[in-house]
C-alpha cells in the first residue's frame, strides 16, 4: 500500500459495503443502505460511518487512500430490471432476427414447455436493420458496404429517440472495416448516441454470441456511463489523489474510463471478487484449490478455483441473454436465509427459490412474514439465538418461526416440527450441493481436492453440512465473511481481456508466425493500456489461452497457453493438453485425429500491492472465557436434542480448539459445528473447520 488506507465499497441491492484496510494490517467493516437511485448517497453514509469511527473528515480518509474500488450491481440491476436505453441495431441483412432465433435454443426444464414465454428482447423487431454489405471468412470483401442504409437507419434511430446502437456484421472479427465505417456515420448523424461494435466489445467467432453480446453492451453501458461519472466526480471532489477502480465480471479492476464503454464487463461485478477473497485467507494454509459459498438472504453464489486459477465462463446464456465476454463462472441459486419453503400440489416440500426477502422477511423477524423460511427452522433447530436482537431493533420469535413451520409444513406432511424444520434444512443443503456439483464435478473437478470459504451471514449454520455432503474436510471461514466481496477488491489486480479469433490447423507445421504476430499484437495495446495507467513493466504479467476442437466439432474446449514464441514444442505440448481437458470434460479423447485452434485470449494484469495480512497474538484466554452458555439444537432427523456450547467469537483466542457439536457466535453470523467438526480460530483471523471423522 502506497498510503494509510484502501477503501473497498460493494454496492449491493439491499446494503453497500465497506472495508477499510489500514497500512498497519487492521480490517475495519461498516454497512449502509444501498441507494440505487443514486449510488453516491450510500457512500456518502458509508463514508460518514468511517469518519465518526476514525474522527477524521471524510476528505482527508479519501485523501489518504491508494485506491477505492467499487463493485457495483447497477449494470445488473437494468439487466434484471429491463431499465436500460432504447438500443437501435444493425447487422447484416438477413439476420435482423438472429437474437430473436436464439439459435433455437430453450432454457434447461422448459425445452418442451411449449407455453414458456420467449426472452424479453431488449432490442424490438422495428428497430433492427439489416445493411448491405459482406465480408468473408477470409476477410476479404464480397460486395461493399450500403452507406444510404446506414443514413436511413439513422434517420430513423434519431425518430424514434434511441440512445444507443449496437452494430454487428457478419465476419467482422476477420475485417472490422464495414464495422467501423458504420459507427463512424452514425456518430456524425446521431451526435451524443453511444455507439459500439461488435469488433470492439467481442471479437470472436460466432454471430449470434457476438451481436446479443453488443446488444446487451448498448443496453447497459449509457446506465454505467452515468453511474461512473457520478462517484468519479464525487470522490474527485473529496480530493482523491488515484482514480476510482471498479471491479469487472473477469475478477479484474478497471478505471472508469474502461468501464463506461463496457459495461457488459460488470455484470457479474459483486460475485466476481470472491475467488480472490478465498484465495487470500486460504494461502496462509498453503491452500490453492478453494470454493467459495455466498449464502445471503436471497441467493447463494458459488465459485471454483484450482490451483489458483478461477474458472472463466465465456458464450453462456445470463437472464436469458447470450454474454460471450470471459466472465467469472458464478452459479447462483435462489437458496439463501430468506427462501420460502412450502408443501406443493403433490405433497413434496419445496425449499425457494420464492425470497421473503427483507420485507417482509422470515416469520421470526415479526415484520410481516407468515411463510416459514430457512432462518425459522434456523432457529427452531435451535443454531440461533432465540434472545437475538438484529440490527438494533429485530427480535427474533421462535414461537412465531416454530408455528409457522407447524402449520405450513408439519402439519401437510404429518410429521414433527422437529422433524419438518430440519427437513427444511436437508433440502436446502440439498440445492446448495447440487449447485457446487456444477461447478466441480461437471466441469472436471473432484470437491473433495477443495477447501470450503464461507461467506454471507448465512452460510456459516449450514457449511460443515455442505462439506460433508461433497467430502471436503476443511472449511475456512474469515471474520470478514459477511462483507466477502468488498474484501475481495481491496486485494484484486487491475486486468484486461484481449480477444481474437484466429482459425488455423493446429500442428507441428502449422503457419506460426501468424499465430505469434496476433498475441503480439494483443499484448502490445494491453501492454501501452496499462502502462498508460501508471503501471512499471515489472508490474505487468500476462496469461494466454486459446480455444480449440477436433476437427468437425462444434463447441471448443479452453486450453492454456505458456507465454513467449510460439513454437513446434509450443504445439506439441499445447496438443497434449488439449486432448487432457477434453478428457477431463467429455471422459474421452482422440489423440489421433486432427485439432484446429479457433479463438485467442490474452489476460493482462497490473499487480496492485495487497494490505499487510493482518495476524492476531494469542492472549492467554481459555475456552471457558468464551462460552456463553448452552441450548438445546438438532443434528439429525431422529429428533435427538444435544445441549450445545454457544461461544462469543470475539472472546476466542488464537489457537484453541472446540469440538462439535457447538456454535460460535460473530456480530453477522452463526458457525455451527456439526458433531465430528473441529473448529480452531487461526492468526489470520479466519476460523478453520476440520472433520475429525
Amino acid at each position: 500500500m502506497r498510503s494509510k488506507y484502501r477503501l473497498g465499497v460493494d454496492a449491493g441491492g439491499t446494503f453497500t459495503d465497506f472495508v477499510l484496510a489500514e497500512n498497519d494490517g487492521n480490517i475495519r467493516v461498516f454497512k449502509s443502505p444501498s441507494t440505487p437511485e443514486d449510488g453516491t448517497i450510500a457512500i456518502h453514509h458509508g463514508l460518514g460511518q468511517i469518519a465518526e469511527a476514525l474522527n477524521k473528515p471524510v476528505s482527508q480518509i479519501v485523501q489518504e487512500c491508494d485506491l477505492c474500488i467499487n463493485g457495483t450491481t447497477v449494470a445488473l440491476n437494468a439487466l434484471i430490471e429491463k431499465k436500460g436505453v432504447k438500443v437501435g441495431l444493425l447487422c447484416s441483412t438477413g439476420h435482423e432476427d438472429s437474437i430473436e432465433i436464439r439459435l433455437g435454443h430453450k432454457e434447461e426444464g422448459y425445452r418442451y414447455e411449449a407455453d414458456f414465454p420467449p426472452a424479453h428482447m431488449i432490442v424490438p423487431r422495428h428497430l433492427r436493420r439489416g445493411i448491405d454489405g459482406r465480408f468473408l471468412a477470409d476477410g476479404t470483401e464480397y460486395s461493399e458496404l450500403n452507406e444510404q442504409q446506414i443514413i436511413d437507419a439513422a434517420a430513423y434511430f434519431k425518430e424514434q429517440q434511441v440512445e444507443s446502437v449496437a452494430i454487428s456484421f457478419l465476419w467482422a472479427v476477420r475485417n472490422p472495416g464495414h464495422e467501423r465505417r458504420a459507427k463512424e456515420l452514425i456518430e456524425q448523424l446521431l451526435p451524443g448516441v453511444f455507439v459500439c461494435t461488435g469488433s470492439e466489445v467481442y471479437p470472436q467467432i460466432r454471430e449470434y454470441s457476438r451481436t446479443s453480446t453488443t446488444v446487451v453492451n448498448a443496453y447497459l453501458s449509457p446506465v454505467m456511463r452515468r453511474y461512473v461519472e457520478r462517484i468519479d466526480e464525487y470522490f474527485r471532489n473529496l480530493g482523491a489523489k488515484y482514480p476510482v477502480r471498479y471491479f469487472q465480471s473477469n475478477g479484474g479492476l478497471a478505471i472508469g474510463e474502461a468501464m463506461q464503454g463496457r459495461a457488459v464487463n460488470a455484470i457479474n461485478s459483486g460475485p466476481a471478487s470472491a475467488p480472490q477473497a478465498g484465495l487470500y485467507v486460504a494461502r496462509p494454509f498453503d491452500i490453492d484449490n478453494v470454493i467459495t459459498v455466498d449464502m445471503g438472504g436471497t441467493s447463494f453464489d458459488i465459485t471454483l478455483t484450482k490451483g489458483g486459477h478461477t474458472n472463466l465462463s465465456k458464450d453462456i446464456d445470463f437472464l436469458r441473454y447470450r454474454i460471450g465476454v470471459p466472465m467469472i463462472q458464478v452459479e447462483t441459486l435462489g437458496a439463501g436465509g430468506g427462501s420460502i419453503c412450502q408443501v406443493d400440489e403433490f405433497g413434496m416440500l419445496q425449499v425457494g427459490p420464492e425470497s421473503a426477502g427483507a420485507t417482509p422477511g422470515p416469520v421470526c423477524y415479526g415484520k410481516g412474514g407468515t411463510r416459514p423460511t430457512v432462518t425459522d427452522a434456523n432457529l427452531v433447530l435451535g443454531y440461533l439465538n432465540p434472545d437475538a436482537v438484529l440490527g438494533g431493533t429485530i427480535r427474533l420469535n421462535r414461537d412465531a418461526a416454530w408455528q409457522a413451520v407447524k402449520k405450513h409444513v408439519a402439519d401437510p406432511l404429518g410429521i414433527s416440527v422437529e422433524k419438518a424444520a430440519y427437513g427444511i434444512s436437508t433440502i436446502v443443503n440439498f440445492n446448495m450441493v447440487n449447485g457446487i456439483r456444477r461447478v466441480s464435478i461437471e466441469r472436471g473437478y473432484d470437491p473433495r481436492d477443495f477447501a470450503l470459504v464461507c461467506a454471507g451471514g448465512a452460510a456459516g449454520m449450514h457449511i460443515s453440512s455442505l462439506a460433508e455432503e461433497i467430502g471436503s474436510r476443511t472449511v475456512l471461514v474469515p471474520k470478514v465473511a459477511s462483507v466477502f466481496c468488498a474484501f475481495g477488491q481491496i486485494i484484486s489486480d487491475v486486468r484486461y481481456n484481449y480477444l481474437a479469433s484466429e482459425p488455423m490447423p493446429i500442428h507441428r507445421e502449422a503457419e506460426l508466425s501468424l499465430l505469434n504476430e496476433r498475441f503480439h499484437e494483443l499484448e502490445s495495446q494491453g501492454t501501452e493500456h496499462l502502462l498508460a495507467d501508471g503501471f512499471q513493466l515489472g508490474d505487468i504479467s500476462l496469461s494466454r489461452s486459446v480455444e480449440m476442437r477436433y476437427q468437425g466439432q462444434i463447441h471448443e474446449c479452453p486450453v492454456e497457453l505458456p507465454g513467449g514464441e510460439i513454437t513446434p514444442d509450443t504445439i506439441d505440448g499445447l496438443l497434449e493438453a488439449f486432448h487432457r481437458r477434453h478428457e477431463e470434460l467429455y471422459t474421452y479423447s482422440e489423440p489421433n485425429n486432427p485439432v484446429e485452434l479457433v479463438n485467442i485470449e490474452s489476460t493482462l494484469t497490473g499487480k496492485v500491492s495487497k494490505p499487510p495480512a493482518q495476524q492476531l497474538a494469542a492472549t492467554g484466554r481459555t475456552l471457558a472465557d468464551a462460552l456463553m452458555g448452552h441450548r438445546p439444537m438438532l443434528f439429525d432427523a431422529d429428533g435427538h436434542w444435544i445441549e450445545t456450547g454457544v461461544y462469543h467469537g470475539e472472546r476466542l483466542d488464537v489457537g484453541l480448539e472446540i469440538m462439535g457439536p457447538a456454535v460460535v457466535e460473530e456480530p453477522t453470523t452463526n458457525i455451527v459445528v456439526r458433531p465430528g467438526w473441529c473448529l480452531v480460530l487461526e492468526a489470520n483471523n479466519c476460523y478453520r473447520l476440520t472433520r475429525m471423522s
